[in-house]
């Protein structure tokens, strides 16, 4: 006997992967139902599997999913969106939603029932993303934010009413230049070129990318000036020839012409070992070191010589899988006897978080789980329907943890062994639990500074720079990839070279931006250091206490926002003079069990509502 809802479900999909090959216009693309977020790859598009019961809310939104897909196949050039995208992730995070939106509102302007899907979809997507429950602008990142301002003035339409106050106090604080260009946005909605020229523009006024139209003048500029340089020279050097041979002709030019030049060279090569000895690699000491004269407010101010040569990467691209897989061997070697005892930690601590996930069940309700406690009274009376349950959702699985581990050369050894183990296991244990956990690392690409160093004496050492290293930031384990992945990159922390110098507070501004991007609603920031930031290239033409102070005012921030949680491990050096929830151990051997018990402490059932009482406290004073 065939089933009807199955038949029913059967025929929807049909339909729907039909009409995602006439709107793209493409009759070789396949479409799959499937778990998860939909998406295209080639010739193959993904859409969100429905039920077999397929309520109205459902059917809204697979079809508006597939509608977004189909528009995409039909409006999309990915050679003209590479040849114009931005560098920077997170500029192009936001120039990939633009593009998205720019596709489905072409489709949304011809076919007004595409228009209502989309809305349902987009509806139904900032309902369960909580939207509605965000009382700070923070809460929602930057990048979702311009979508649905983009959206919104594309469509024409208001934006769904749970998403239109929390935009609304994104929308001042965005630059009047944005909000121009966000304006701009649909007039050029079909013209794919011009689109992306805006979107940059857009960008530009946000300061994560430079404008394209701009760049472009500046390069013809550049070449015009390169051409006329290149005349000059081959001027010059004609002038040049002609004079020497006029010179050679003369009597004794040459002798006199060799005694004039030898006075300035040697005065010249004096003044280069002067400066060198000055501004060299390593700060002066004694009596005779250089004094600064009194520095300006903006002097003191913390920022970046340049940006230029900064770097995100994943740990997988630091090094090939071969000596990945050999690291992580040799880091399970080294801890074979300290494994059990964290271990055992580890297991106290998930016996401790699943005792909080008490399960509690919702009866009577119309669609769910299949009750079986009621199917009795449904053979007693056939005129009783069926009854349906459905697992209350528990805070504690609403949250994430990143690990921010200090990669410095100072954690050489022991130190960082222990940390990539105890990291491990952690991982592990909560993933176990339902908790996301994310493990970032922080050092620089070079000792005593490295291009941007070089930058700085090219372009005559200016006064008090900044930062003067190149940054790198290290993602060992992303928050939705699964443990099993990223076991392996744990073993880079043991790569010889790798450790390096830590410059503490960009890091932890990193980790904190990547944090407030996520939609978890309690966030955890775990950071394991051995001591205060060190550069010797940055502190030794800037004041002595300049990474220390910015350090100092970074956390300050984010304990005065409330944002997030934070907790912090020194290994060997009191941190407790930075951070206002944290310990300090002796030995590394403690810290895989110092990391256990901080985070059992943290949620603690009456920890977790102290915490959320002092945020909400802290709220008026953000807003």
């Amino acid at each position: 006997m065939s089933n009807p809802d199955a038949a029913r479900a059967e025929e929807f999909r049909r339909a729907t992967a039909g009409v995602v090959r006439a709107l793209a216009h493409r009759a070789d693309i396949e479409v799959a139902f499937a778990p998860g977020a939909p998406g295209i790859a080639g010739k193959r598009a993904r859409l969100p599997l429905p039920s077999r019961a397929l309520p109205p809310a459902e059917i809204a939104r697979v079809r508006g999913a597939a509608d977004a897909v189909a528009l995409r196949l039909a409006h999309h050039d990915e050679a003209t969106h590479a040849r114009l995208a931005p560098a920077r992730r997170e500029a192009r995070e936001i120039y990939d939603l633009l593009e998205q939106a720019r596709c489905e509102a072409i489709g949304a302007r011809a076919m007004p029932g595409v228009a209502a899907n989309l809305r349902a979809r987009l509806a139904e997507q900032c309902e369960a993303e909580g939207y509605d429950r965000m009382v700070r602008k923070e809460q929602l990142p930057l990048a979702r934010a311009i979508d649905l301002l983009a959206r919104e003035a594309l469509s024409g339409q208001p934006l769904p009413e749970a998403a239109r106050r929390i935009v609304e106090l994104w929308r001042p604080h965005l630059p009047k230049s944005a909000l121009t260009a966000i304006e701009q946005l649909s007039s050029c909605a079909a013209d794919q070129d011009a689109f992306a020229r805006v979107a940059r523009r857009l960008l530009s006024a946000l300061d994560l990318a430079e404008d394209v139209a701009e760049a472009e003048e500046e390069n013809r500029a550049q070449d015009e000036e390169d051409e006329g340089e290149e005349q000059g020279d081959q001027q010059d050097e004609e002038q040049r020839s002609a004079g020497a041979a006029e010179a050679e002709s003369l009597p004794g030019a040459r002798e006199e012409e060799a005694e004039g030049e030898a006075q300035p060279i040697e005065a010249a090569e004096q003044r280069e070992d002067e400066g060198s000895a000055s501004d060299g690699d390593e700060r002066p000491a004694g009596p005779q070191a250089r004094r600064d004269p009194p520095l300006d407010a903006d002097d003191t101010r913390y920022r970046a010589f340049t940006r230029q040569f900064d770097e995100e990467v994943a740990a997988s691209d630091l090094c090939d899988p071969d000596e990945l897989a050999r690291l992580r061997a040799q880091l399970d070697q080294q801890l074979q006897h300290l494994q059990g005892v964290v271990t055992k930690l580890a297991n106290r601590l998930q016996r401790r978080l699943m005792a909080q996930q008490q399960r509690s069940w919702e009866f009577d309700l119309e669609e769910g789980l299949l009750d079986v406690s009621r199917l009795a009274r449904v053979v007693a009376n056939p005129m009783h329907s069926l009854s349906y349950k459905r697992e209350r959702d528990t805070e504690f699985r609403d949250t994430i943890v990143t690990l921010l581990i200090d990669n410095s050369g100072s954690m050489r050894g022991r130190p960082i062994t222990v940390a990539a183990m105890s990291a491990d296991i952690l991982a592990r244990t909560l993933e176990r639990c339902g908790v996301k956990v994310e493990i970032l690392g922080f050092t620089t690409r070079a000792w005593k500074g490295g291009q941007s160093r070089e930058r700085w004496v090219q372009e005559g050492k200016k006064r008090n720079p900044g930062r003067l290293n190149d940054l790198r930031h290290i993602i060992y384990k992303e928050a939705d990839a699964p443990w099993r992945r990223a076991r392996k990159n744990l073993g880079l922390m043991l790569r010889e070279g790798l450790l390096k110098e830590n410059i503490d507070g960009e890091a932890l501004e990193w980790a904190y931006r990547r944090l407030l991007a996520r939609p978890e609603h309690r966030k955890i920031l775990m950071v394991i250091s051995d001591g205060a930031p060190v550069d010797d290239s940055t502190l030794s033409v800037n004041p002595g206490n300049y990474l220390e102070r910015h350090l100092r005012d970074v956390i300050r921030r984010v304990d005065r926002e409330g944002l997030i949680e934070v907790v912090a491990i020194g290994i060997g050096h009191d941190v407790t003079r930075y951070y206002r929830r944290a310990v300090t151990i002796v030995d590394a051997e403690e810290l895989g069990g110092t990391m256990m018990k901080q985070l059992a402490d943290l949620f603690d059932e009456d920890a977790a509502r102290a915490w959320q009482r002092a945020a909400a406290e802290r709220a008026p004073l953000v807003a």
